[in-house]
This record gives structure tokens, sequence and C-alpha cells, in this order.
């Protein structure tokens, strides 16, 4: 497949900054746009980013549609594990207890609706005759793979996610014909969003955010864009819906 666009959703973390410097690389005659909530310098040439002041940014919209784009690679990097989000502390529950309001509505805001919301604008930039749309999710948001239940919010938002993703795919193949959509699980990914469950991990599980963009670029290159959805790992494995 030809490549001459790439977008970068949520290029500021560990893993979207790596997105995007793979992607830079690997193909070099390509323009790669990242988009993110903080400023960021990358030093490769092929590289246009862009500072969204919220989640989905319409300044950012009409700047994608002046630049008279067709995107061939879109990959959307965001992702909300722990932490904090507008004063809610997040972390993944333990027990039935934990479930809390704030916390669930953070969960599907960050992993669902605004995945969704991009996915809804993008359908007017994808280039019809072959292109790839790319959300990462996790393996926990299989639903016939979940044996050890907990971490409800974040389960329940990324098995949302996989099925807009499996939805819209539908809908592109009518209006873009051509676009294949990946739910990509990175595996445990060396990064501020892994760090507090990172002591049960093998060293040879925990990939580093340069090892986890290299991989999925290369999966990428294999994607028969006729078919799909896919939910895949990072060792071009199937998982189950």
């Amino acid at each position: 497949m030809t490549v001459k666009a790439v977008l970068v959703i949520g290029a500021g973390g560990g893993i979207g900054q790596a997105l995007v410097s793979q992607f830079a690389n690997f193909y070099p005659s390509a323009t790669v746009y990242a988009v993110s909530r903080s400023q960021l310098d990358f030093s490769q040439a092929n590289v246009i980013h862009s500072t969204l002041n919220s989640d989905v940014d319409a300044d950012v919209l009409k700047w994608l549609k002046s630049q008279d784009v067709q995107f061939d690679l879109v990959i959307g990097a965001m992702g909300l594990l722990h932490g904090e989000y507008n004063g809610t502390p997040v972390m993944p529950e333990k027990k039935l207890e934990d479930i809390i309001t704030a916390q669930m509505q953070a969960y599907f805001h960050i992993n669902t609706i605004v995945p969704s919301i991009w996915i809804k604008h993008l359908v007017k930039y994808m280039n019809t005759q072959k292109s790839i749309v790319c959300f990462l999710s996790a393996r926990v948001g299989s639903i016939e793979d979940n044996r050890m239940g907990g971490w409800y919010g974040y389960r329940a938002s990324k098995a949302a996610l996989n099925m807009i993703m499996k939805t819209a795919s539908i809908e592109y193949r009518r209006r873009t014909k051509h676009t294949a959509f990946v739910s990509y699980h990175p595996g445990t990914v060396d990064s501020n969003l892994s760090k507090p469950f990172q002591a049960n991990v093998k060293p040879e599980k925990l990939f580093s955010a340069e090892y986890t963009a290299a991989r999925l670029c290369t999966i990428l290159t294999e994607i028969n864009v006729e078919e799909g959805p896919y939910f895949l790992d990072w060792d071009n494995k199937p998982v189950s819906w």
C-alpha cells in the first residue's frame, strides 16, 4: 500500500510520540500529521504537529480540511487507565464496590467517546482507494477472554471501543469502500499508562514504546484492506472480540 499521509491522534503520550517517529522514518516520503493536547517538537522534517485545545478540536478539523489531505493511515493512541481526569482520581476497580459514576464517565469519555467522535469526522478524510484506521485497544477489552474480572470501567470502555470499531467499519465500507479497521492490543508497554501494573510483568513481556511502534508499523503493512475489522495483538495474532 502506498502511504503518503499518516495521522497520529494522541501523539503526546509515550506510545504516541514513538508512533510519530516510527512512521516518519518508515515512510520518509509521506507526511505524518501529529495532534496532541501538548506542544511537541519532532526532529523529522516530514512531521507536521498541531495542538488540540480539546479532545476533538474544531480548529484542528478545519486545519486538516485546509491541508486537502486524504489519509492512508490513521492511528489513535489515546487512552486512560489511571491518574486523574477533570479532578477525578482514576484507578482500575478491584471489586464491585469500587465502581463510581465519575470514574466510569472518565473511562468512557477518553477510551470510547473521543475515538468515536474522531471516527465520525475521519470518514471524510480517508483515502477511498486503500486506507487503514487503527485505534489502540486492549486484550482486557475482549469479552470472551475475560477470565479474571475486575477493572470494570477500563474493560467496558475498551470493549465499547471495539464495538464502535466493528460498527463503523460497516458504514465506512459503504462510504469509503476500501478502509480496514484495526483494534490493536500492544501488550504491556513501558509507559506512564502501565507504570503501577508492571511489577508482575515478565521482563520479556514489558515492551518499549519504540518496539511497540515498530511492531504496529510492520503489522499494518500486512493488513488486507479488503478484509476486517481486525482485533490483533503485537504478535499479529487475533484477539477474541
